[in-house]
């Protein structure tokens, strides 16, 4: 029986584990402790911070694992990849790992790749000067952390004054001494799931996406097809390309993140792994495959195939998600699914139970369920969702 390490025990590294059970392969799951739902699912768990490299290489060696893979997370990237290099396993290299999880570097590869991406500025968090650092960028500005994920460590800025308070923003949100400032781009984010083995690109799937106005947009749900002219859904394409190229991503799901003004479309930023936020299951349900086998399968050095299956030969199947959130922060009274069995509502998830704890909505981790749905066509689905998410009571009693 084939070993994968799975690292992350969370609601995105579930459904890993669960096609891990399905292809009998042996699951080994890594996490610091936690009420993390993976843990009852796995086959082996080791209790440790998946960050601590030589203590996830040592459990690697011991338990002579076939693969290593992570989904819907940045945290684990770079140890993925330096186990990767170490034992020779099928996956995104070290180089690639770091280049994916540090937004600066990615900046740095894209501008050198010709890839079109907003303006920036390094900025050092002791430089009290950074003003005039940055003065020849454009407000609105992002000031962005280098090294986090989940829309966190990012902020909008609209005026000078507002500076201080956004670095330290920042600077609470990331393990570096420096992070960037950007152009803010006026445009329409979107997105695309897609994914590069052996050199080769299996597909690009770009998607829209529902933004939650916050501090800065965060997203909260998505959907495809992308209604976009052959013109722009071409400069994606070439975009994405030159990205993966320029960052070196090879054996992974790739997660970009687009933002589109005047028909051009501009690289915020791409992860090596698949993206969090039920794209992993719009991926799977647009293309009629199972993907987190497929992402498995890929990390075990398997052969392959990324053929669409039978209900999307004629086209993908149109789905759309949504994330269920709280307006404040509170514990969990009661949640009810009121949805009668529909087989176009293909998933319905509740994250926490009556009893716990939650966040008022902010940034992708404070999360409390999803609903995902699919239709005939992009319309049927949305309707779909909007209808079901109308039927789903869930009851916090604020602090």
């Amino acid at each position: 029986m084939k070993k994968i390490l799975i690292l992350g025990a969370g609601i995105y590294q579930v459904p890993l584990i669960k096609a891990a059970r399905r292809l009998g392969i042996y699951s080994i799951v890594v996490s610091i402790p936690g009420n993390y739902p993976g843990f009852a699912l796995a086959d082996k768990v080791y209790y440790e911070n998946t960050t601590d490299y030589a203590k996830i290489l040592e459990i690697a060696k011991e338990e002579n694992i076939d693969g290593i893979v992570t989904a819907g997370t940045d945290v684990a990237v770079i140890t993925i990849g330096k186990v990767c290099d170490a034992l020779g396993l099928t996956g995104l290299s070290e180089q690639a790992a770091v280049i994916a999880t540090d937004k600066l570097l990615m900046k740095e590869v894209y501008e050198a790749g010709g890839v079109r991406t907003a303006r920036y500025r390094k900025v050092y968090f002791d430089n009290d000067a950074y003003a005039d650092q940055i003065s020849e960028l454009t407000l609105p500005l992002m000031f962005k952390s280098v090294d986090s994920s989940g829309s966190r460590g990012i902020v909008k800025v609209n005026t000078p004054e507002q500076f201080d308070s956004a670095r330290e923003t920042v600077r609470a949100n990331t393990r570096s001494d420096y992070f960037i400032v950007e152009e803010f781009i006026d445009g329409e984010e979107f997105g695309a799931q897609a994914f590069v083995r052996n050199g080769r690109i299996e597909f690009i799937l770009p998607h829209g996406d529902y933004v939650f106005k916050g501090d800065t947009g965060v997203p909260v749900g998505h959907f495809a097809p992308y209604d976009l002219s052959e013109d722009v859904l071409e400069d994606a394409r070439l975009q994405l390309i030159g990205a993966i190229k320029a960052m070196k991503l090879d054996n992974c799901a790739i997660n970009a993140d687009f933002i589109m003004k005047d028909g051009k479309t501009y690289v915020l930023e791409i992860g090596g792994r698949s993206g969090a936020t039920c794209l992993a299951e719009l991926t799977a349900i647009y293309y009629d495959f199972d993907y987190y086998e497929k992402i498995l399968q890929t990390a075990l050095g398997e052969e392959v195939s990324f053929a669409p299956g039978p209900a999307a030969k004629d086209g993908g199947v149109p789905n759309a998600s949504k994330l269920l959130i709280s307006d404040k922060d509170g514990v969990i009274v009661s949640q009810t699914d009121n949805n009668a069995p529909d087989p176009d509502i293909c998933e319905v998830q509740f994250d926490y139970k009556p009893g716990d704890r939650v966040h008022a909505f902010r940034v992708g981790p404070h999360r409390i369920g999803h609903v995902i749905t699919k239709g005939k066509s992009l319309d049927e689905a949305v309707a779909l969702l909007e209808k079901a998410l109308e039927n789903i009571k869930i009851v916090v009693t604020g602090d």
